[in-house]
């Protein structure tokens, strides 16, 4: 078994679930690995298995004066040094098919963003990598969409798939979260993630001082989310973590304060194994759905 199969293995039998967790870009080598060396420590007291995440390149910021992150040339260096320093897999974002080359020889999770969800080139190009392949279904995107998804990927012979949900728009500038989608997505047939920040963005709905906008978010229903995603059952959380929010360069209102991690694991731990543990006895609904 290569070592993608084997990771893919692991995560999809991962109990009561999996961590994808980081800040959302790279700021600085020294920042990347403060931040990595801490979630490791809790992750690993708690017991629960980590992908470090964080981004080389948020190419698809609300201003083209927003911070985007170091590059991928740059970018890659700092998460391989992450990647042999904290022996953590890495999962990090592509936007260009010319892309996944060079980040499937770092990365063990490619991830593919949200408004990409349905590009072919991308996941096939992401899906000859032979890495898993995190898709984020689209904040436009029925859930019956990931099936499609998923298949693009595994049309290249790479199984090695996941699906994440990570809201719908609601009017312009607003995310819901239904939590049916994390059910529906099992249609998709591969592990089920539920991005518990990015699903409380309001996208460009902060008006800035001076003109312009950026996206704000409810960094307070963080735990909302989260609690009902384990109760729901999903295989895998994914949260941006950073421990100054308010002075983020990129996402910061929809980032989990480091200081308050530990708590939430440990709440969302307990709900899991709950709500894990009656799911062994639930009803099987098909018969009652025509």
């Amino acid at each position: 078994m290569d070592s993608s199969a084997a990771l893919y293995t692991k995560l999809k039998g991962a109990q009561p679930f999996f961590l994808m967790a980081g800040p959302n870009v790279i700021e600085s080598e020294e920042h990347i690995m403060k931040m990595a060396k801490h979630i490791k420590a809790i992750t690993t007291k708690l017991g629960v298995p980590l992908i470090f995440k964080s981004s080389f390149d948020k190419a698809n910021r609300t201003s083209s004066k927003s911070f985007r992150g170091p590059g991928m040339a740059e970018g890659l260096k700092i998460l391989e040094k992450v990647k042999v320093a904290y022996d953590l897999p890495i999962v990090t974002d592509v936007h260009e098919s010319d892309q996944c080359e060079a980040v499937g020889k770092v990365a063990d999770i490619i991830q593919i963003p949200a408004f990409l969800c349905r590009q072919t080139d991308l996941l096939v190009a992401a899906g000859k990598t032979g890495k898993i392949i995190n898709i984020k279904k689209g904040q436009f995107c029925a859930s019956t969409v990931m099936v499609n998804s998923a298949e693009k990927v595994r049309g290249t012979g790479n199984q090695n798939v996941m699906v994440c949900e990570r809201g719908t728009m609601f009017g312009y500038n607003d995310l819901i979260v239904d939590p049916r989608n994390l059910e529906w997505m099992r249609e998709a047939n591969c592990p089920v993630v539920a991005d518990i920040t990015h699903s409380l963005q309001q996208p460009a709905g902060k008006k800035l001082d001076g003109g312009g906008v950026a996206s704000g978010g409810f960094r307070e229903l963080i735990p909302c989310i989260a609690r009902t995603a384990v109760a729901v059952g999903v295989d895998g959380i994914f949260m941006e973590v950073h421990d100054d929010p308010l002075s983020a360069p990129c996402d910061g209102p929809t980032q989990w304060p480091l200081r308050h991690l530990e708590e939430l694991l440990e709440e969302l731990i307990a709900i899991a194994k709950v709500s894990k543990g009656k799911q062994q006895f639930a009803i099987d609904l098909t018969p009652f759905r025509d």
